[in-house]
């Protein structure tokens, strides 16, 4: 049987991941407190509503980002990194002191953090529509083999995690229903990986080709699917996944 083995939410996007062991699911939205705010670079050109992944900062350009984790305490968010003095933010008010915290971890040679802007209605995903990524554990085996070590789910930034199915049975849903729990979702499209894969969620160090090895294994960069949430309801770890 399918079912769900992690749940992940990134309070502020390309900055700290948190698992959780359940989440409310609200039809076409984003999971709470995922991708909630963001951190836009001095380069950024901002749209209303959602922006691409481009505008912020994150860890294809500087892989220490990796390395935060974060947990939401009421409306504040807990951030801690191996390199830095851990600190708790309100981020209606605190969002000059999580630009300083983060100048250390992010690479000088890209645009600076400017800003912590809020996502708005629905998280600033990498999709322009309110997505929550599925993710396969028995893909993530299949790639750990040919890498050779086990590879850590917190490389991929997904939200939910199943195991029990085969690897890369998820790419067939795309335009099917999945039921995780009591709710249903559409899977939309295929995950294109970056570089942000190839850095250790423990260190934020670059260790791992991750895109050479998708692309010499199978042909492809791609990890994962993007879903929409077609009804409201709860998911929780050991939740059943049933495809349709």
């Amino acid at each position: 049987m399918r079912s769900v083995a992690h749940l992940f939410r990134h309070p502020i996007k390309g900055v700290g991941v948190e698992e959780v062991t359940e989440t409310a699911v609200s039809a076409g939205r984003t999971l709470p407190w995922d991708r909630a705010y963001a951190v836009a670079h001095e380069a950024a050109r901002l749209s209303d509503g959602w922006s691409p992944c481009a505008n912020f900062v994150r860890g294809a350009k500087s892989p220490a980002l990796m390395a935060v984790t974060a947990r939401v305490q009421g409306q504040h968010v807990a951030l801690s990194h191996p390199d830095l003095a851990p600190i708790v933010i309100d981020p209606m008010r605190d969002g000059d002191l999580l630009l300083e915290w983060l100048r250390p971890i992010c690479n000088p040679n890209r645009a600076a953090p400017a800003r912590l802007v809020p996502a708005g209605k629905d998280g600033m995903t990498d999709s322009p529509f309110p997505s929550i990524a599925i993710l396969n554990l028995a893909s993530l085996r299949a790639l750990s083999q040919r890498v050779g070590r086990a590879l850590d789910p917190r490389r991929f930034r997904g939200n939910i995690w199943f195991d029990g199915g085969g690897p890369w049975e998820e790419f067939e849903w795309i335009g099917r229903r999945v039921a995780v729990g009591d709710v249903t979702f559409e899977v939309r499209e295929r995950i294109t990986r970056c570089t942000a894969t190839h850095a250790d969620p423990d260190s934020g160090r670059t260790d791992t080709d991750v895109l050479g090895t998708l692309e010499a294994g199978w042909g492809h960069q791609d990890f994962g699917v993007y879903a929409v949430a077609l009804s409201s309801g709860n998911v929780a770890t050991g939740d059943e996944v049933r495809p349709a």
